[in-house]
């Protein structure tokens, strides 16, 4: 069947569209014509919304599946649904899994399971054995099986020799490490961001310290491994918006939350070092003080932290120092988040609300930059073909009113950890459009 999506305002500074409003007719998953008044016969599916606008399909960088294991929080089939209801028409999921994606098996187990879901699944595969932190992976082997990157995903690297090696070993093959920056040694027990609320709470204390170490000595092993004549170095202003293409990243950040975080980041791009870093919708949203009411649903690792740092965060994404905004969705059942808060889980859902967060809490981020931050910038982070949104083009789309209101009061995920269920946000998904399928949002 065909689709034809009318009048729609085109987000894509790669199209010859963009900014532009106009008709997509969609045939056989391509896209077959752009332009206006197009004409559509009684086979053809035709969307037709006030204010819709379309943009190349977002992606989402950081996803807990899992599944396999824990199926009574989350599974593929219900992660993906959450995914496309959210606006994603690509996820990558981390490894911590039961059993860790850690070998060829497991890598092609969630493989097969994400056959035919309406979003395309990429697997992170683990730097070490069950994200353990001390003997490698296969990581040549599971890059060839179809490993997208590699992390132990929730679980920091904190070896530095093995994270440096893993640089040298992931080089030859333009390998990406992700790595989320924390020592546990510092935030042991923590709760929250450790300040003044924290005192005030009564809750152990995480400092932003913890993080900040990490990301310093991470750049630091980064600069030593690559050295001076690396072809890996690249021209003044990685990642900035110049008109050039990007430098492929060889170290990403995860979640980062800290304003010094945001700086240390800033100068090493600076100097050239293929670096990249995303932020969670959510720590855009909320800073230390939303823990007064003991919310276990807005635990989250890294916490919130203070208004400078939230400032800090919407800083970086408007001069492309953070180039991502992901979800870290990490589902988790009832029985792990109705406790104290002390011994409640860390997690939120947020494959659903991405969007919404981000315009709703907006601080005067320009739309076209928002969707950079959740399409095309994360694409080129995983290495992955460019989408545009041109004739003969493959119809893979997020479309979407970013004026539009709803209200966040059903979620296709198994779990309910989110603090925006019952909410009413601005930035409403109206679907997707994968391999010529429209899946519409919540």
């Amino acid at each position: 069947m065909k689709t034809l999506i009318r009048s729609a305002h085109i987000i894509d500074s790669a199209s010859p569209f963009d900014g532009q409003i106009v008709d997509i007719l969609i045939d056989n998953g391509l896209i077959s014509q752009i332009g206006t008044n197009l004409e559509a016969n009684s086979r053809t599916r035709v969307i037709e919304v006030d204010s819709i606008h379309a943009s190349p399909g977002w992606i989402d960088l950081r996803v807990s599946a899992q599944d396999p294991g824990y199926e009574h929080k989350e599974d593929l089939t219900s992660v993906c649904r959450a995914a496309a209801a959210g606006g994603f028409t690509d996820i990558a999921v981390l490894p911590n899994t039961q059993p860790v994606v850690d070998a060829k098996g497991t890598l092609g187990y969630v493989r097969r399971m994400a056959e035919g879901q309406p979003v395309q699944v990429h697997v992170i595969a683990a730097v070490t054995k069950e994200a353990a932190g001390e003997d490698f992976t296969e990581m040549l082997d599971l890059h060839h099986a179809g490993a997208i990157a590699f992390s132990d995903g929730t679980h920091p690297l904190q070896n530095p020799d093995l994270l440096l090696k893993t640089l040298q070993y992931l080089q030859p093959i333009n390998g990406l490490l992700m790595n989320r920056p924390e020592e546990t040694l510092l935030t042991r027990f923590g709760q929250m961001h450790e300040g003044v609320q924290s005192t005030l709470l009564g809750l152990k204390g995480m400092p932003a310290l913890a993080e900040e170490l990490i990301i310093e000595r991470d750049l630091r092993l980064l600069d030593y491994v690559l050295g001076a004549e690396s072809s890996w170095k690249t021209a003044e202003g990685l990642g900035q918006e110049s008109g050039k293409e990007v430098a492929p990243s060889a170290l990403h950040f995860s979640t980062i939350s800290s304003a010094r975080s945001v700086e240390l980041i800033r100068q090493a791009k600076a100097k050239g070092l293929p670096v990249s870093c995303d932020v969670a919708a959510h720590q855009l949203v909320f800073d230390d003080s939303a823990l007064a009411g003991f919310d276990t649903n807005l635990k989250v690792n890294p916490p919130f932290r203070l208004p400078n740092d939230v400032a800090a965060l919407w800083a970086g994404l408007a001069d492309d120092t953070i180039d991502a905004i992901v979800s870290d969705h990490l589902p988790q059942d009832a029985e792990s988040k109705n406790l104290e808060f002390d011994q409640a889980e860390f997690g939120v859902l947020g494959l659903e609300t991405v969007f919404a967060a981000a315009v709703t809490y907006n601080r005067a981020l320009p739309l076209p930059k928002l969707v950079e931050k959740i399409s095309t910038r994360p694409r080129q982070i995983l290495r992955l073909p460019a989408i545009r949104i041109a004739e003969g083009e493959m119809a893979t789309l997020t479309l979407f009113d970013p004026a539009g209101t709803w209200t966040y009061d059903r979620t296709y995920s198994k779990s309910k950890n989110s603090p925006f269920l019952g909410k009413t946000l601005t930035g409403r998904v109206i679907g997707t459009v994968y391999h010529g399928q429209f899946n519409p949002g919540l």
